[in-house]
């Protein structure tokens, strides 16, 4: 009977863990405090599992090493969205795009992060850790993640941007 249980319970830990959005994020030492930032955020809202594909400190490293990795995640559906981050936004950006799968938004502003997800269906959201604060960076996630595609005649436009 303890063993029946117990595996009810295994069984509801995981329903929960699929129905979870799972989010990537990832920096270069220019958005690694942002990063940590974020990731606190996030880890503290019971809808979201977190993956931290590093870096892990602020000392110097190469951007598209931990950009690769999180397109990858996409790429690969383990993870649903995501969250990159280095100085500009530009570099992370541009690497990500480079996945088919892929659809990154630089953006600095809600309004911008709210037009990538309802027009462009954009499933990665690049920041620029040196031209916003903490605060903004919240509001353009928090718009990122609670806006949904919009689809119709937005649909058909994704769907030549990388045609298969």
């Amino acid at each position: 009977m303890i063993f029946l249980y117990s595996l009810k319970i295994l069984n509801k830990i995981l329903t929960m863990e699929k129905s979870k959005i799972k989010i990537a994020v990832g920096s270069d030492h220019a958005g690694f405090d942002m990063k940590e930032f974020v990731k606190n955020k996030l880890n503290n809202n019971k809808n979201y599992l977190v993956t931290d594909f590093g870096t892990d400190s602020n000392e110097a490293v190469d951007y598209p090493d931990y950009a690769h990795l999180v397109a990858k995640s996409i790429e690969n559906k383990d993870c649903d969205i995501a969250i990159i981050i280095c100085g500009s936004g530009n570099g992370v950006n541009i690497t990500v795009n480079k996945y088919p799968n892929v659809r990154s938004a630089l953006c600095w502003n809600s309004q911008i992060a709210k037009l990538a997800r309802l027009h462009n269906d954009a499933n990665i959201l690049a920041l620029p850790a040196r031209f916003i604060d903490l605060q903004e960076a919240e509001n353009i996630i928090n718009t990122f993640l609670n806006t949904e595609f919009e689809g119709g005649r937005h649909k058909r436009r994704v769907n030549k941007i990388c045609p298969r």
